[in-house]
């Protein structure tokens, strides 16, 4: 038997981490698209960014997110440092931007936040699901009427109109406060201990210490049995329910659809009253596209005056699952220089600077390591630029370069070197 090579082992090319995969130029063209529409509406609605760190302590999201939700026991990256502190990649983004907002005195006023970035969970990856993934989220600060759930929700609205995506569904309960919760679970603890046996293994192991989660249940068979299970909206007090129906009214106004779901919950602790998904119809487990709420508890819990609050989170990645890749497809190039010769270098490296300055979004690129003309043509066709610009050393001794159409039939140019950059632009504009 042959022993194993080991050295080519050492010398195989390395591997992504599972779960954590590379954008390709047509995807990154794809997200970036995604999070330009999220920005633009962020911003159109007077929200300011900010910039969170990838790492947080370990604590802020045990106290946040909740100790018994999975993302606590099972999906978070966490290892201590060199100093033995916990620390753990970011699995959400509400917690790090409470944590931010009161570590810097922003919250003396009404606030309105958003950012954008990865997060990690250690999940099964799947389509729609990975380890790494990225979201675009918007929180408003210091409001407790139902007028921010509602300005959130219209929000997440005018994405999916910037995107050109309909046939969503809007998916909206209420979870009341702490009190109607507590009063909930007990009855709730008590109805599915009832029904253990026609339970799966996982809302077994789910009814004592997260029985909310129950309620999100994906198993077809388990969803059956809890139709039956105690109303959370039975339980909610009078002020929860006043706040719910009158952000149903203002979503009337604004002529945004939903569907009251009662066994819409979410998976993290902090939300108190309105809660929302917008989802794929039929479209599976991974159906859900941006999700939020209000969480008028968490400043609080996190050691700030009681501060009433509300958000949502984008799924970019899973908004991209929608998208056809010809609609954000890598933008092709607006220029290719042939360049031949040394003289015909020089005078092309200062006419790129030229067009740069006068056009600051063109995509313009220099043949670099030489080649033939012929070669160099190949070249500026495989970029699907839409102009050649052609400089040798004869052209510059001319004192011209010529314009070449690379997409249509419009006729080649012969133009003096002072007359390229707006021959170009005009070019390009028509």
């Amino acid at each position: 038997m042959n022993a194993p090579n080991t050295a080519n082992a050492r010398d195989a090319a390395p591997q992504s981490v599972r779960g954590m995969t590379d954008a390709l130029p047509a995807e990154s063209a794809m997200l970036t698209a995604i999070e330009a529409a999220c920005t633009d509406a962020f911003r159109s609605f007077g929200y300011d960014e900010i910039r969170l760190p990838l790492l947080e302590k370990t604590e802020l999201f045990a106290r946040s997110i909740g100790g018994a939700t999975d993302i606590v026991q099972k999906e978070m990256y966490t290892f201590e440092d060199r100093n033995g502190e916990s620390l753990t990649l970011r699995p959400e983004g509400t917690a790090g931007c409470v944590r931010a907002a009161l570590e810097h005195g922003l919250l003396n006023s009404q606030r309105r936040l958003w950012y954008c970035g990865p997060f990690f969970r250690h999940e099964r990856p799947q389509k729609g699901r990975r380890r790494q993934f990225f979201q675009a989220g918007a929180e408003i600060f210091g409001v407790e009427t139902p007028d921010a759930d509602a300005e959130i929700i219209a929000l997440c609205d005018r994405v999916w109109r910037r995107l050109g995506i309909g046939g969503l569904q809007l998916r909206l309960n209420s979870l009341g406060t702490e009190q109607s919760r507590r009063e909930h679970r007990a009855a709730l603890v008590a109805w599915l201990e009832s029904r253990a046996d026609d339970l799966d293994d996982d809302a077994r192991a789910r009814m004592h210490d997260n029985p909310l989660r129950v309620l999100d249940s994906k198993n077809p068979d388990t969803r059956k049995v809890i139709e039956q299970a105690p109303r959370l909206d039975d339980y909610l007090d009078d002020e929860s329910r006043a706040h719910h129906e009158s952000l149903q009214q203002m979503l009337g106004d604004l002529g945004i659809a939903f569907t009251p779901d009662p066994l819409l919950v979410r998976g993290l602790d902090y939300y108190t009253k309105t809660v929302f998904e917008w989802v794929v119809p039929d479209g599976g487990s991974q159906s859900t596209l941006c999700a939020g709420g209000r969480y008028d508890g968490l400043v609080g819990r996190l050691g700030g005056r009681a501060t009433p609050a509300a958000g949502c989170a984008f799924g970019i990645d899973r908004i991209a699952l929608l998208a056809q890749p010809q609609t954000h497809a890598p933008a092709g190039l607006d220029v290719y220089a042939v360049v031949v010769g040394d003289d015909a270098r020089r005078e092309v490296n200062r006419l790129a600077g030229q067009l740069r300055n006068r056009m600051p979004h063109l995509r313009l690129v220099v043949n670099c390591g030489g080649g033939s003309f012929k070669a160099q043509m190949r070249r500026a066709g495989k970029s699907d630029s839409k102009l050649a610009l052609i400089v040798g050393d004869d052209e510059v001794r001319d004192g011209v370069a010529t314009v070449k159409d690379m997409r249509g039939d419009l006729p080649q140019q012969r133009k003096p070197l002072g007359e390229v950059p707006a021959c170009i632009e005009n070019r390009l504009s028509s």
